[in-house]
């Protein structure tokens, strides 16, 4: 989020023309204080030599401010992060009261048609960042959104789900050690805040480089739309915007019902056996070291593995699947919290 003193709002009258440093130029459109715009990201062509375009939807207030980046689909099998950025569309969230919201709902958009984590080369596109301007279609597009909407953002929110059958947790991600992101992360007021090392050729980690503070959303799973989690995404995004004077005065904005919690380490509980398995908690649950968490067991009742909690902490992910392999990640469990 610049840091720089906002300019005074511009008096503009019906015989003169608004000023050049309150047009944005975004994607070759021109969009003007005040103004609303649906431009088209191109990405590709097919080979029938359709174009593919993904609709980015810009909203300016007449009042100067920050420009935050809100964006979702970046692996095309997360839909809830794709309906949570739909509902802060619909409902009007992405009107601001100052400044500027760029929506884009989905960036994967060849994945999210096919219902695919990857694109059609087969690569994850949150792995190929800051991307080239000649290599793969998936680093192609990487580089487009880098050069061409990113340098417009002040702030990112970026919305995920876990991968397969892995049910996150409402929480926030980012590294530690920077202030500021802990500001805007306890504003979102998720349950949990992740400190969280930013992946090596991440969106993340190329916004982090280029100085652009993200708050990266994780919550459910791919495949699914979940009403809390959707609910808790939205509510966030809600206060972010509050916090930084940009929400519409019509909407209101509730606490958190609870404050939020730090998780400063983690660690994966695998499973030792395979065999068909069933949680016995539930998300966002505060375990104590040897507690139950589920069990493994043979189709033919003559096995059953009782999984414990290896140390106290709190349950922030759950695989879901009920057949699991030796190995399968089948809990993601808190070992440190943040005083």
């Amino acid at each position: 989020m610049s840091t720089t003193q906002e300019p005074s709002i511009p008096k503009i009258t019906k015989n003169t023309t608004v000023a050049e440093k309150d047009i944005m130029h975004i994607l070759g459109t021109k969009v003007a204080l005040g103004e609303s715009a649906q431009v088209s990201f191109n990405v590709a062509k097919l080979h029938t030599q359709n174009t593919i375009d993904v609709p980015v939807i810009i909203e300016r207030s007449k009042k100067p401010g920050p420009t935050v980046l809100i964006t979702a689909g970046i692996h095309g099998d997360e839909v809830n992060g794709v309906e949570i950025v739909r509902q802060i569309i619909s409902k009007g969230i992405n009107k601001p009261k100052k400044g500027t919201i760029i929506c884009i709902p989905v960036i994967n958009v060849f994945g999210f048609i096919h219902m695919d984590r990857e694109f059609p080369d087969g690569r994850d596109l949150n792995r190929v960042f800051p991307g080239t301007r000649s290599g793969s279609l998936a680093s192609r597009v990487a580089f487009k959104l880098v050069t061409e909407i990113l340098p417009h953002a002040d702030l990112v929110l970026d919305f995920h789900t876990g991968g397969a059958d892995r049910f996150n947790a409402a929480q926030i991600r980012i590294v530690k050690g920077d202030p500021k992101l802990d500001v805007l992360a306890n504003a979102f007021g998720a349950p949990f805040i992740l400190y969280s090392k930013n992946l090596s050729k991440s969106f993340r980690k190329t916004c982090y480089k280029s100085g652009i503070p993200i708050l990266l959303f994780e919550g459910g799973k791919s495949f699914h739309i979940d009403n809390n989690i959707t609910n808790t995404a939205v509510n966030g995004t809600k206060r972010v915007l509050h916090h930084l004077g940009m929400l519409n005065r019509k909407f209101k904005v509730s606490e958190p019902k609870k404050p939020c919690i730090y998780l400063a380490g983690s660690k994966w509980i695998r499973a030792k056996y395979s065999g068909m398995f069933k949680a016995t908690v539930t998300v966002n649950t505060e375990v104590k070291k040897g507690d139950d968490l589920g069990n493994i067991t043979d189709p033919y009742g003559s096995f059953n593995h009782f999984v414990k909690a290896p140390n106290d902490g709190y349950i922030f992910n759950i695989n879901e699947s009920p057949i699991t392999y030796q190995g399968d990640a089948i809990f993601h469990i808190s070992t440190k919290v943040k005083s």
